[in-house]
């Protein structure tokens, strides 16, 4: 589709400080991508045929990213929440049967079907607020048969909606009741045939795995990590959330895309990350549900220009948030992080922890027009109040996904 938004506030996230804000804007979209930007004064009169949407005014952003999900899944966990408010640590909760294996006993149950109903009622929550790139992680299945069927189901989602949809192949997020006590067996599995099957049917380009005592060791997603890079994935980690296991380092060593979680990461690790270029993507989200957490360690990683980037987690257990824009209220009022800060983390840094850098994330000529229209005074509000009614329309690829007719106007 082609058209030109005209008479709008434009944050276009370019440049290293700052919004990059073109207030009286207009943005031309040209077979699904940014073909001008600028002051609408300044708009060529070779795009004068085109059709036009007046913004009033409002504020065009890059569509928001959700760079780490787990939408897919079956069951409810609602009964560990009230146990960890009872005292309960989330460690010992997992140890307990609880947990991750709680969920992959009901994915295993649940048919393919309802994996996509389930997942497209969270999915359209996100959209609602301006979501145009999300995230969604496998994960929940941990034998063969369940992890290609979340993987299906995933792309079955994806062929439905414009949102892009990136999966995630979390190919070591717990062990097997199958393989308990046998950790280093299921890592062999994953290495011999979870990951080459899953590579085979182009089911996913990312691999994902948990670094924890109650998960998998360094050295175990070690093999995963470098296995999975041989055969074609990139690489990231959920790393140093209960511990430092040194996780954030290891990814970054191997080049990988981000390290997720990091309450506990270490000085050495962040080295490796401004090093490498990794990014941190933060999850307030499960660091409030958790509630046993230290928090990560923004202060020193703004010191280092770390890229942040700011996710949901969503998920059963943890952090079951449907809401992008409640974890970015979240990551200013528990992490203590900027609305700019946050709002570069759900754009150009979450793109780049995707591996979209090049794609989506800001508003450049050349990039996929992914938009997001609010009707907000300053993007500052999208961060400071998490209202769903203030997003009014967006597109993934010059496609609409969110139309909503809106009577409030901005001056």
């Amino acid at each position: 589709m082609n058209f030109i938004i005209r008479n709008a506030h434009l944050a276009t996230m370019n440049g290293s400080d700052g919004y990059g804000e073109i207030p009286d804007g207009a943005l031309v979209v040209r077979d699904g991508l940014i073909s001008w930007i600028g002051e609408d004064r300044h708009l060529p009169i070779d795009y004068a045929s085109l059709p036009e949407i007046q913004a009033d005014r409002k504020w065009l952003l890059p569509g928001l990213i959700d760079c780490h999900s787990h939408l897919v899944y079956a069951g409810d966990r609602s009964a560990e929440y009230e146990a960890r408010l009872s005292g309960a640590t989330y460690t010992e909760i997992a140890r307990s049967g609880g947990g991750i294996l709680s969920t992959v006993k009901s994915t295993r149950l649940a048919t393919q079907g309802e994996l996509v109903a389930g997942a497209r009622t969270r999915l359209a929550e996100l959209t609602a607020e301006g979501v145009t790139t999300q995230e969604i992680k496998s994960g929940y299945g941990l034998d063969l048969e369940t992890e290609l069927k979340m993987l299906r189901a995933i792309r079955e989602i994806s062929l439905e909606t414009p949102v892009r949809i990136v999966p995630t192949y979390l190919c070591a997020h717990a062990i097997p009741p199958e393989f308990s006590g046998r950790a280093d067996e299921y890592t062999n599995w994953i290495c011999e045939v979870g990951l080459p099957k899953v590579w085979e049917e182009k089911l996913s380009e990312q691999a994902d795995a948990f670094c924890e005592g109650i998960a998998f060791s360094p050295e175990q997603c070690r093999r995963i990590l470098i296995k999975a890079k041989e055969i074609g994935f990139s690489v990231k980690l959920h790393a140093d959330q209960l511990s430092d296991s040194g996780g954030g380092g290891l990814v970054a060593e191997l080049g990988g895309l981000s390290a997720d979680h990091l309450e506990y990461l270490s000085e050495e690790s962040m080295q490796a990350m401004v090093r490498s270029g990794t990014v941190a993507v933060l999850l307030p989200g499960a660091f409030m549900a958790v509630g046993e957490l230290p928090i990560p360690p923004i202060k020193r990683m703004r010191e280092l220009r770390i890229p942040m980037a700011v996710a949901t987690d969503c998920n059963p257990g943890t952090s079951p948030f449907p809401s992008l824009r409640f974890g970015m209220n979240l990551a200013c009022w528990e992490f203590r992080m900027t609305p700019l800060e946050v709002i570069s983390g759900v754009t150009k840094h979450a793109a780049r922890a995707l591996g979209l850098q090049g794609v989506c994330g800001q508003l450049k000529v050349g990039m996929k027009a992914d938009l997001a229209l609010f009707a907000v005074n300053h993007p500052r509000e999208i961060v400071t109040t998490f209202s769903k009614s203030d997003c009014v329309r967006s597109w993934a690829g010059g496609d609409s996904v969110l139309k909503v007719i809106s009577s409030l106007h901005y001056p």
